[in-house]
């Protein structure tokens, strides 16, 4: 019997919990490894430039945007966890990943919002469930308020609020951007020495809770692209330059007004965000679905925990 039957005979309280039952008993859904990551990127042209992206599954669309500096590749444990309930499409925002940036194009969260909306109607795609983390929580929240018609639900975990945007965290990173040296002086070093990317003076200290984190080929696949060329170098840095004004600036009326279910996850040991935020997200929302503490979790617990966040997700979904 397909799941479609089963829904319709049993009933839709019902049937949901039994499907969530079935779903926790099976064997987990592999998460993508680099190779099969490559291998799966799409390119999709634009007038914003060739959008990278990946894609698994049918269905009503789900779309994943990624925190700073990282891409799709973040989500390789989540989609193939979500892929049986949702078309799940992972974009690099431009000016990270293995996006191909048009010339001329801006990196600011509003060239981002409409870079998404552009993609979407390129891949055909009417209505989302967003899910977003960091850099890329502000651009959901921009996203929903500019196109609420085009958002079902939005899941959002640690990322920029209105009174935190940017983090005061993030000035180091900007100056050195301004200056066009945060490439050579924080990113070449951490591909270098991947243990000092994984120390408390690196990425993975900074953002991450388990020490194994970020993986070599996690590194390689996040931050290699963007030290690989001069232009690839300046694209990054004026991506962060763009985070330095508040692009969410005037946002909570909308965000109040709003019907749209949302629902937060947040890491209590963020290092980047700090706990004001989640006291405004727990308040911001005209539709809350609710803030979940995560005790010890960091900035890029999405990518430790993706069962985690594919449960949440699923649970949302049968609310919105």
């Amino acid at each position: 019997m397909d799941r479609r039957h089963f829904l319709t005979l049993a009933g839709g309280a019902a049937a949901a919990a039994a499907l969530a039952g079935l779903a926790s008993a099976a064997t987990p859904a592999a998460a993508l490894n680099a190779a099969a990551f490559h291998t799966a990127r799409r390119f999709q042209p634009t007038r914003f430039g060739r959008i990278a992206y990946i894609e698994q599954g049918s269905g009503p669309a789900a779309l994943f945007l990624h925190g700073f500096p990282l891409n799709s590749f973040q989500w390789r444990g989540a989609l193939p966890l979500l892929a049986p309930y949702r078309r799940c499409v992972a974009p690099d925002f431009l000016g990270l990943g293995y996006t191909e940036v048009a010339p001329g194009q801006g990196m600011a969260p509003q060239d981002q919002v409409a870079m998404l909306a552009a993609l979407l109607d390129r891949l055909r795609i009417g209505r989302v469930d967003l899910i977003a983390n960091d850099s890329g929580g502000a651009v959901a929240q921009l996203f929903m308020v500019r196109y609420p018609q085009r958002v079902r639900s939005l899941l959002l975990t640690n990322c920029d609020s209105e009174p935190e945007c940017p983090p005061a965290a993030l000035a180091p990173v900007i100056e050195l951007a301004k200056a066009g040296t945060f490439a050579d002086q924080w990113f070449q070093p951490w591909l270098a020495d991947k243990a000092l990317a994984r120390s408390a003076r690196g990425i993975g200290g900074m953002c991450y809770a388990d020490p194994a984190h970020p993986s070599d080929e996690a590194l390689e696949c996040y931050l290699g692209p963007l030290v690989s060329s001069p232009q690839r170098k300046a694209q990054m840095h004026a991506y962060a330059v763009a985070l330095e004004r508040n692009s969410l600036q005037g946002i909570s009326a909308a965000l109040k007004a709003s019907r749209v279910p949302v629902r937060v996850l947040w890491g209590e040991a963020d290092d980047i965000f700090t706990a004001a935020s989640a006291r405004y997200f727990e308040q911001a929302f005209g539709n809350g679905r609710g803030l979940r503490r995560l005790p010890g979790s960091k900035l890029f617990w999405p990518e430790e925990q993706p069962a985690l966040l594919a449960a949440e997700a699923r649970a949302l979904w049968r609310l919105a």
